[in-house]
């Protein structure tokens, strides 16, 4: 039975004054991070006594009305929304989760993958846990629960059994913990307002609410805030740094900053590199709305050839749509992109996609466009071809990779274009401004910083260095 993930989510906390009320403050944070996961949200709020929770399957609007924010009292709070997939959608999977302990109520949200959980659950298993979800949440807070000392004291020796990537927010009832994994996988970031202070998965998040941005949490570093202040201390020390490349491509919002590169900016410095590695005699250049047009912009400005908008993206059809017909599921396509004729018609097009993940989206996206009149279409993808499964919070298998079945030409002639191209990993490093070594490219090039038995995942060129 194949595992299931925790998957990529967003996580947010806050830490405010006595007298402000955080629960419209976590909605609007939760609502910046919707982007990094629609399946479900939650938020728990402290009010220095109690500890209130409420959570749903649903987007954030959907699970949090005015009475319901009304209800939930305090001055701290931890919110959480998680990523869609289809055999993990559980409604006792929602997040946080808040427990009795010994040290009091304690809420606690998650966002990554953890390689040793399968032995975690086993020895939890062994000395007597129930478990009541399939996420790895469950069981950092049933270690958590089994630790002596203080709660600062039990996350620290917590944090130290878990193998793989976790970003954490922790909420008591008189302070905020966050915890990063010691390979910086999944991004946790810190920003202040004048009445507290708060913790997100982006600064985006920060800035909506007014919050300046103080730092990101580093590899293996707690930070926590209580009355007197902020405090940081580093349990762990930090392995080969390992963020994930692809919050670049396609995770975060453009107009996050990580690791001191804005996204936006990345993404058209991503355009212009595939421009560079493969220039091609076009007329315009579109993009696969909507993560796929900061790279077109980049890639139009570096060529000289016009950005147009060809597509159009239906934002009030929902996530998905599904029918009982073939017929019905292609006019699906068709409500959620609608192409523009006259800009279509006749032209030879470029369209820059994020990425080609399972080949399904893409062939669609290149049917549409020469049904509507395309005289040729022009693939490319804003990434190295995705051929190796993510171990640490991106809900893949192999066998749903096209890349990893397929060679370039294959795939081509999978998705009906005239011609395909995807970026170099090069490339992808040399846009995103950082050094190689600081970044988990694994499901390029296979190089697994950290390798277990998680999922499905094989030493690919240079996992010989994984830890």
């Amino acid at each position: 039975m194949k595992r299931k993930l925790n998957e990529e989510c967003g996580v947010f906390g806050i830490y405010c004054q006595d007298h402000v009320a955080v629960a419209p403050l976590t909605y609007l944070g939760l609502f910046a991070l919707q982007h990094r996961g629609q399946e479900s949200s939650g938020m728990a709020v402290s009010d220095g006594t109690q500890l209130r929770l409420h959570k749903g399957s649903d987007l954030v609007p959907k699970v949090f009305s005015d009475e319901i924010l009304e209800e939930l009292k305090g001055h701290a709070a931890i919110g959480h929304v998680r990523y869609s997939t289809s055999d993990t959608n559980l409604p006792e999977n929602a997040q946080p989760l808040a427990v009795d302990s010994a040290f009091g109520q304690v809420a606690l949200a998650h966002n990554g993958n953890l390689v040793n959980s399968a032995e975690l659950r086993q020895q939890l298993a062994r000395s007597g846990a129930v478990f009541n979800t399939t996420t790895d949440t469950e069981l950092i807070v049933h270690l958590m629960a089994q630790q002596g000392g203080s709660l600062e004291d039990a996350l620290v020796k917590t944090a130290q059994k878990l193998t793989g990537a976790f970003a954490l927010v922790v909420l008591a009832k008189d302070k905020l913990i966050g915890v990063r994994d010691p390979f910086g996988f999944r991004p946790l970031v810190l920003g202040a307002r004048l009445d507290g202070y708060i913790l997100a998965s982006e600064s985006c998040a920060l800035t909506n609410l007014g919050a300046e941005v103080i730092r990101e949490i580093e590899p293996g570093e707690m930070v926590i805030i209580e009355q007197g202040g902020v405090r940081f201390r580093r349990y762990a020390e930090e392995k080969r740094e390992a963020f994930c490349a692809f919050e670049y491509v396609y995770f975060a919002r453009p107009d996050s900053n990580l690791l001191g590169q804005n996204v936006h900016q990345v993404r058209k410095r991503i355009g212009a590199a595939l421009w560079h590695e493969a220039p091609v005699d076009a007329d315009i250049v579109i993009a696969a709305p909507d993560s796929g047009t900061p790279a077109a912009m980049g890639f139009a400005e570096a060529s000289g050839l016009p950005f147009e908008i060809g597509l159009l993206k239906n934002r009030y059809i929902g996530r998905t749509f599904s029918g009982p017909s073939r017929e019905l599921r292609e006019l699906g396509v068709r409500i959620k992109l609608n192409p523009i004729e006259a800009v279509i018609k006749d032209q030879r097009i470029v369209i820059i996609d994020d990425s080609i993940v399972r080949g399904t989206t893409s062939a669609k996206i290149v049917r549409l466009l020469k049904e509507t009149g395309a005289k040729e279409v022009h693939m490319y993808a804003a990434c190295p071809p995705y051929r190796y499964p993510c171990c640490y919070g991106i809900d893949t298998s192999k066998e749903d990779l096209v890349a990893a079945k397929y060679d370039l030409e294959e795939i081509r002639r999978l998705i009906g274009a005239d011609t395909l191209r995807f970026l170099s990993v090069e490339g992808l490093v040399g846009a995103i401004g950082l050094p190689k070594e600081r970044l988990c490219l694994a499901c390029f090039n296979g190089d697994y910083p950290l390798v277990g038995a998680c999922c499905d995942c094989e030493k690919g060129e240079g996992a010989e260095n994984g830890q």
